[in-house]
């Protein structure tokens, strides 16, 4: 590391190893400790100074460390002098615990340290799991009682796979459904072996994986059923070649490529309850035709489990099952915790700070909206003149700097932040380069 150094860095360079005196080679415990002492704290003045007078977002998050101790890591988002959004990993704390008090004692007591104004917080970002939410919504409350500005704004894909995770978990034959898959993948994962096996059966869909982000059972399925026929055929104890064929057996019903698929599709279903339960079925239908898999006739009985008893049970179809007992109640439940995990205000923030984006040539664009923006959200930074002045710069903004060509074909807000700064046009729009660099300091 030393070395290392050195390399990059001619005064460290003529004072470590070859250059230095024998008795001064900077590798003993002790010096290390004052190395590693040393470096961070240049990182976090480098990142302080950085930061400057801007307003800024903290996102908390809490993990254990090797020796099981309870480390609070801290990250500061802000916009910098020059426009550009940075995210910087400010300080690991160890806490003595992690209740909302002692959460933030320790981070006010680390921005303190750095001269960071606490007032100068305009979000939140924590951790959403189910075992800390409470926590975290107490850290959210005392820090929205010292600055009422300092809005909460969970990261929104983890809180989204929360809800469709956690509200699906509360029909019993989606449950299940998880129980099985976990087994399925400490089947196929466990040895190192199987992982390579796997990867080398998933070669035949390798072209159409390329134009996929998800890597789900689903599209590696083909893979993994010839993985379990392998470890049915081939494994090397009894015991693994029971777990296979179970894992097989389950994979191979209809029930849990129906299931799969719901939970594949369960975001584009929401709103589309109708039409989705058809859409839904013949995919699974399709799905099951390609690969072999009986499928159920939906106007046949169904039966339940062995060993159970519901009434009217002669009544009730294969369609009834599929549609009544799992796809109902998985988008309702869905409705329902998403309706109370993205509540009112930080959605209202979101849809307020959308018309900024310049995204089609600014056809979101909307004065009203951002005046009440700033009415509704940033009160405390505009002043009241400032206020009345912002609608006459956005009209300014509208008729002269969007149709600027140095304006054109910008994507994002943050690009939009950083061609300001870099054209000058920051100081002539000095409202609303402010309102932008607000807006960008929300997680997500």
């Amino acid at each position: 590391m030393v070395k290392i150094l050195a390399d990059y860095n001619k005064k460290v360079s003529r004072v470590v190893l070859e250059n230095a005196p024998k008795n001064a080679q900077y590798t003993s415990p002790k010096i290390q400790r004052k190395i590693l002492y040393i470096f961070p704290s240049k990182v976090r003045s480098a990142i302080r100074e950085d930061i400057g007078d801007a307003k800024f977002c903290i996102i908390v998050d809490e993990a254990r460390d090797e020796s099981m101790r309870e480390q609070m890591a801290l990250i500061l988002v802000f916009v910098n002098k020059d426009g550009f959004i940075r995210k910087r990993c400010f300080d690991l704390v160890h806490v003595r615990d992690t209740t909302a008090l002692t959460l933030k004692k320790e981070i006010c007591a680390v921005l303190s340290r750095h001269n960071l104004n606490i007032q100068n917080i305009r979000d939140q970002g924590y951790d959403g799991a189910s075992n800390m939410r409470g926590e975290w919504n107490g850290l959210k409350a005392l820090f929205l009682k010292d600055c009422p500005y300092a809005y909460y704004v969970h990261c929104l894909a983890h809180q989204l796979q929360l809800a469709l995770i956690g509200a699906s978990r509360e029909v019993i034959p989606i449950h299940q459904s998880f129980s099985k898959l976990s087994s399925i993948v400490n089947t196929i994962g466990a040895s190192c072996k199987r992982h390579d096996e796997l990867q080398s059966n998933q070669a035949d869909d390798i072209a159409y994986l390329i134009f996929i982000d998800e890597n789900d059972l689903l599209k590696m399925f083909s893979a993994t059923c010839t993985l379990l026929i392998n470890i049915i055929n081939r494994g090397a104890t009894s015991s693994q070649r029971g777990d296979a064929d179970t894992a097989y057996d389950v994979m191979t019903t209809f029930e849990f490529v129906f299931i799969l698929h719901l939970m594949k599709d369960i975001k584009g279903i929401i709103d589309l309850k109708e039409d989705g339960w058809n859409s839904l079925l013949e995919n699974a239908k399709s799905f099951c035709e390609r690969r072999g898999i009986d499928i159920p006739y939906m106007s046949a009985p169904y039966t339940a489990g062995r060993g159970r008893s519901r009434e009217s049970q002669d009544l009730i179809t294969m369609e009834h099952h599929y549609r009544v007992d799992i796809f109902n109640p998985v988008i309702d439940s869905q409705l329902q915790e998403l309706n109370s995990r993205f509540n009112e205000q930080p959605t209202e923030v979101l849809i307020l700070s959308s018309t900024l984006d310049p995204k089609d040539a600014y056809k979101s664009f909307k004065i009203e909206d951002l005046c009440n923006l700033v009415e509704k959200f940033y009160p405390q930074d505009f002043s009241e003149e400032e206020k009345i002045h912002l609608r006459f710069q956005l009209q300014h903004y509208e008729l002269d700097i969007l149709q600027h060509p140095d304006f054109q074909n910008i994507s994002t807000i943050s690009e939009l932040c950083q061609r300001l700064s870099a054209t000058g046009k920051s100081t002539i729009c000095y409202l609303i380069d402010r309102l932008i660099r607000l807006v960008l300091t929300l997680p997500v």
